[in-house]
């Protein structure tokens, strides 16, 4: 606007208009000449004023469309920045759209230092990984109820399931973006590591433990927590196991990254520290070599998760899991217990192992297991009518 002004007054000075004078005489006719300047520079004047007023019009209109004011946008980060509580506050809802590659690299942020210079109670991730419904839900939330601060819940499911959980539920909204995930192939340990991500969001989880819509703790939870905070180790399987369902499954393409005598065979039902979860969701180095030379009857979830932290890790290691599971029946697949499985001393055998112990930290214990699988949707109710007398909850 000020260079219109500033021809405004060149053309002024150039044209070198004469003062206007005031004459009282009605018969003289007004000059010609002077009456065109004039109307020019009236013209003028109207065309610049309407041509400002345009230009302005148009620019408020276009900065008044933006739904966020700027200045109040840089304002708010920079008060979240200042504010340590918005880096370590979980998010206030699992659903987000971040793909795997942004989550993983998300999720894998480490801090340096030791330590932590906020007050911090560790809290156990329990992971779900199951088809579609939960039937053992209602014995889960009565083994919760009370601990609502130290644990938190994950459920990956099939995308198209949609959950029914109750608000009051500990498990409502704990559903994550999920995709299908296929026994045995490289999509289930996906799965895995999607929950591990997931969890590990949250600057509170410490531990975290995998589960199936059959498994149920045998355990209350006040021995569940201090048994696993209590470890120095994760609990993992991890065997050099020979036979065709071991050393039988390992391909030689897989040489020289991974080596056959570096080949390990596990359960898939773990329990990892913080640490160990953040080493398998960041890894590139071993996944590409699974995805390709682990296929069929190889059966990577039982196979990727032990080679890779026996590899990295392997004093980390209490080369056990947490989960019983019995595979007498032969097959595939473990044995599943209904109703009438359920006798009296059926829990007793599992929880305390008969003659059986298992190594934790210095010395050994015949608490081997907390939790177990399979168990029948129809077993629910028995199990709900003597949790106290089964598990002490």
């Amino acid at each position: 606007m000020q260079s219109r002004v500033g021809s405004f007054v060149l053309l002024e000075e150039e044209m070198q208009i004469p003062p206007l004078k005031m004459i009282n005489q009605p018969n003289k006719s007004f000059p010609p000449k002077l009456f065109l300047i004039l109307l020019l520079l009236g013209g003028f004047i109207a065309f610049s004023y309407i041509g400002t007023y345009t230009y302005t019009s148009r620019y408020t209109t276009i900065h008044s469309s933006v739904p966020i004011s700027q200045p109040r946008f840089q304002f708010k980060c920079i008060q979240e920045l200042k504010n340590l509580g918005s880096w370590i506050r979980p998010p206030s809802t699992l659903w987000h759209e971040m793909n795997d590659t942004e989550l993983f690299w998300r999720a894998s942020f480490v801090p340096k230092i030791e330590g932590y210079p906020f007050k911090r109670t560790p809290k156990i991730a329990f992971m779900f990984l199951t088809r579609g419904p939960l039937p053992m839900a209602p014995l889960w939330e009565k083994f919760f109820k009370g601990y609502d601060n130290l644990y938190s819940i994950y459920v990956h499911s099939l995308p198209s399931y949609r959950p029914n959980f109750e608000r009051s539920s500990p498990f409502y909204g704990r559903q994550i973006p999920s995709q299908v995930a296929e026994w045995g192939m490289m999509s289930m340990c996906d799965a895995e590591r999607r929950l591990l991500a997931n969890a590990l969001l949250d600057f509170s989880n410490e531990y975290f433990v995998l589960l199936s819509e059959a498994c149920i703790p045998i355990r209350n939870f006040t021995t569940v927590y201090n048994y696993i905070t209590g470890s120095r180790s994760s609990f993992m399987g991890s065997f050099d196991e020979p036979g065709p369902f071991g050393r039988g499954r390992y391909s030689f393409k897989m040489w020289p990254l991974i080596k056959r005598s570096q080949w390990r065979k596990g359960s898939q039902w773990f329990e990892i520290n913080r640490q160990l979860a953040v080493d398998v969701i960041k890894d590139s180095k071993y996944y590409s070599t699974f995805e390709k030379f682990c296929r069929g009857d190889c059966y990577v979830d039982e196979h990727y998760f032990p080679t890779m932290l026996t590899m990295q890790s392997p004093h980390q290691l209490a080369n056990r899991s947490l989960t019983w599971v019995d595979w007498s029946r032969g097959g595939p697949h473990p044995a599943t217990f209904g109703p009438y499985d359920l006798r009296d001393g059926f829990f007793d055998r599992i929880v305390f192992g008969g003659k059986n112990t298992c190594a934790y930290n210095d010395g050994r214990t015949d608490l081997c297991y907390l939790f177990a699988r399979k168990f029948a949707p129809g077993a629910l109710d028995r199990l709900l009518e003597n949790s106290f007398d089964f598990f002490g909850f």
